[in-house]
């Protein structure tokens, strides 16, 4: 170790304690606790002193007493004997393996959560590790099953992976029922499970389920609605022949995805019409279907006897008012022609009041001689000036020609007055969106 020597920097000049120290503050008075000896250190202290172990000794003590409280804990949940064949498996062969076999999870399968995989592979490897097998006394060397539980982890742990696989689950599957397994009562029992198989590949959740016999109408036909229109992701990647990889060899690895591009769309297609026939069958067993098929040909027939006796009624009461109905309809008829006549008569009356008023308004403005001072009116102030009235005239009701006329007469040949009247009219018309401003000339 070396001897560092650093010198104290001085003390300013004219500094003493006695002048410049000063009090910032105190320290609490001393406050008595308990201290207990708590926590897992301290158990683990305990544990070796009353045991007489070293710490390497504790440790891999404890160590086993993990690994069996974990195999004991997991008994239950993830845990299922191991088919002696499984375990000769040539990890070669991994792509026809079963991985969720082979981690224990084949009652779970699909369902089987990221969490269960990875205690399940953990178990598996406590259980089949090489280093562990060669602490146990066991000579066999072939770690292949080893390799099996490491690929099956890593397929069942990539979600893409894990898809393709899933997609080609077979023992995943429920077959559906055929005619004489679905007895009355059975039907929902025996075909929910396979829906339920089903939905596992659809886009769309959540999947409809089957319901049961109280089931409405409106249910069950969403529920088939569902699957004839069903949004599969279901893929067949997993069976894909392998690509070489060959960097050299390219016409083969095209002609090889090639290949497995159609057996791909093949089997889509395959698996579309399978699944399509299955619901076939599930609709055509469903007797729920019967149900409101047969409730729709009662109703129906209900409807066709209330039909008839409504008609039947209809012709007697019809029979009946016969005579009625012609008596009426004659006085009608005389009624609506008196009527005619009258309405006639008044639009008649109308449109002569309305000509009347129209020559009121255009004698209005001869009388005031178009407006036109010193002399007479030009053709084209004329033209002009009758342009304006036939503009107005064209806009307003019979009612406002009515009153316009009997301002002008009241107005006579004042060409101030007859020229405000116009004025006036025209800048209603205009306010009210009936007349366009450019449409006047003279009357603005």
């Amino acid at each position: 170790m070396a001897a560092v020597d650093i010198s104290l920097p001085a003390l300013p000049q004219g500094w003493s304690a006695e002048k410049d120290y000063k009090v910032l503050s105190a320290l609490s008075s001393a406050t008595q606790r308990n201290i207990e000896p708590v926590g897992p250190h301290f158990l683990a202290h305990a544990r070796r002193k009353r045991h007489n172990r070293t710490f390497s000794e504790d440790d891999r003590i404890q160590a086993q007493k993990n690994v069996k409280k974990v195999d004991e804990d997991e008994d239950d949940e993830i845990s299922e004997p191991e088919d002696p064949m499984m375990l000769q498996r040539d990890a070669k062969d991994w792509k026809n393996q079963d991985h969720y076999a082979v981690l224990g999870l084949s009652k779970y399968r699909y369902k089987a959560t990221p969490e269960q995989i990875k205690r399940a592979h953990r178990k598996k490897v406590l259980r089949h590790h090489p280093d562990k097998k060669a602490a146990a006394g066991q000579t066999d060397e072939n770690d292949s099953f080893f390799k099996c539980i490491q690929k099956a982890t890593e397929v069942l742990l990539d979600p893409t992976k894990r898809r393709q696989f899933d997609s080609v689950d077979e023992a995943a599957d429920v077959e559906p029922p055929t005619k004489k397994q679905v007895e009355k009562g059975k039907f929902f029992k025996l075909w929910g499970p396979v829906f339920k198989s089903e939905g596992r590949f659809s886009n769309k959740q959540p999947v409809p389920v089957i319901g049961d016999e109280n089931s409405t109408e409106e249910h069950v036909e969403e529920f088939y609605n569902f699957w004839y229109n069903f949004d599969s992701w279901r893929t067949f990647e997993y069976l894909d022949e392998d690509v070489p990889d060959d960097n050299e060899n390219r016409d083969q690895k095209r002609h090889v995805e090639r290949k497995n591009a159609n057996a791909r769309r093949k089997k889509k297609t395959e698996d579309t019409a399978r699944l399509r026939k299955l619901v076939d069958d599930a609709l055509a067993g469903d007797e729920r279907i019967k149900k409101f098929r047969q409730a729709k040909r009662a109703g129906k027939d209900k409807k066709r006897l209330e039909k008839e006796a409504e008609a039947k009624r209809l012709a007697e009461e019809k029979e009946q008012a016969r005579l009625e109905e012609e008596r009426k309809k004659k006085e009608a008829e005389e009624a609506a022609k008196a009527e005619r006549e009258q309405n006639k008569k008044s639009k008649e009356a109308a449109k002569n009041a309305a000509k009347k008023n129209k020559r009121v308004l255009k004698a209005s403005v001869k009388d005031v001689n178009y407006f036109a001072e010193g002399g007479d009116a030009s053709a084209a102030q004329i033209d002009t000036v009758l342009g304006d009235v036939e503009a107005v005239m064209g806009k307003i009701t019979p009612e406002e020609l009515a009153a316009l006329a009997s301002k002008l007469s009241s107005a006579g040949t004042d060409a101030g007055a007859v020229k405000a009247a116009y004025t006036e009219e025209a800048k209603r018309l205009i306010s009210e969106g009936k007349l366009k401003e450019s449409e006047v000339k003279v009357f603005v």
